[in-house]
């Protein structure tokens, strides 16, 4: 039998709950999941399709018979879960990988550690990243967007515009005869759509609409969003001050990859990221400061994923050390 805990008073009571918190993530996610399936056409809605369902079955199979309590399914954070996962898979990727993320990031992530509220990382990048260090070929075959609308055009795959610039770095291209050779110099081009990349990096404008959505409806404060990307235009900027034949600029840091998917939806996840405004911002900084070591020095050329779930160990000792005042507490002013 469970105890409810109540802390001394007083409390502040709000009309908010998990499902409601949850569908307002969804509603952000939609201009991303369109977009992703304008370009995509049918293999985005079939990996959405499978990792939703597998993420809502592995939860409700794992309370219902292994754990013996409540089924919280509706609550649709195995919805988001999976809807996330999706969008941070290449659109190619077969079936059984999917499953596999979503056993992952479902019973391994999240019901390991006692279920929603209790996770210290963020289940749907742990289940990436599982499956980035497992199927490493798999987890890297991308597609280049070709529109539904389009059934004449064959899937293409190629290689994201992060991998582009390693490679071309390490065959001792510059950065501007990488850009201009593989099309990649219309940052304005990029806001909209990109080449290759996950199935939730081909617009960037359509991550923007669903930050701009959770603002309004305060699901999220803008702190962890916004220190990310800032940290990572500052340090790329010294970067490419310094050498610009080698380091890309700020701007093409900011579109490409999954810089503002994970900065928007998965950073600023309520049970990994701190709870003060100070925490968020020096969680930010460790976020965005880690991203663009990975890319320009790093194996892998995306660093957002590792970044995040690195942070993620942090935030503990982030709201142990990092406190607002007591409330009736004297504070002393200068």
């Amino acid at each position: 039998m469970r105890k409810l805990i109540v802390s001394p008073a007083p409390h502040i009571h709000g009309d908010n709950s998990t499902g409601k918190i949850m569908r307002d993530v969804l509603i952000a996610l939609v201009p991303s999941v369109l977009a992703a399936v304008y370009f995509y056409g049918l293999f985005a809605v079939m990996l959405l399709a499978v990792a939703v369902v597998a993420c809502v079955g592995v939860e409700f199979l794992i309370q219902k018979y292994m754990l013996r309590t409540a089924v919280t399914v509706r609550d649709l954070s195995a919805v988001v879960t999976g809807v996330l996962l999706a969008l941070n898979l290449p659109p190619t990727a077969p079936w059984w990988v999917v499953v596999i993320g979503s056993v992952v990031a479902i019973g391994v992530a999240k019901m390991t550690f006692g279920g929603l509220g209790h996770n210290i990382f963020n289940p749907a990048l742990v289940g990436r990243v599982f499956l980035l260090i497992s199927f490493p070929v798999i987890m890297t075959d991308w597609t280049v967007p070709a529109s539904c609308f389009r059934p004449g055009t064959d899937a293409v795959t190629g290689a994201t515009p992060l991998a582009l610039i390693n490679e071309g770095l390490a065959n001792g291209f510059t950065v501007d005869q990488i850009l201009k050779d593989n099309g990649l110099n219309d940052y304005w081009q990029m806001l909209f759509a990109r080449a290759g990349g996950s199935a939730g990096e081909v617009s960037a404008i359509a991550v923007l609409l669903g930050f701009i959505y959770l603002l309004v409806r305060r699901v999220i404060r803008p702190h962890i969003p916004v220190t990310i990307i800032l940290t990572v235009a500052v340090m790329t900027g010294i970067f490419w001050l310094i050498d610009p034949s080698q380091y890309t600029d700020p701007l093409f840091n900011i579109l490409t990859g999954g810089l503002l998917l994970g900065s928007v939806f998965m950073a600023t996840d309520y049970v990994t990221s701190p709870m003060t405004a100070k925490g968020m911002v020096v969680y930010g900084v460790g976020i965005g400061v880690l991203t663009v070591l990975i890319r320009f020095f790093g194996a892998y050329p995306e660093g957002v994923s590792f970044a995040i779930l690195i942070m993620n160990s942090i935030v503990p000792l982030l709201n142990k050390y990092i406190k607002p005042a007591r409330f009736g507490k004297e504070v002393r002013h200068a």
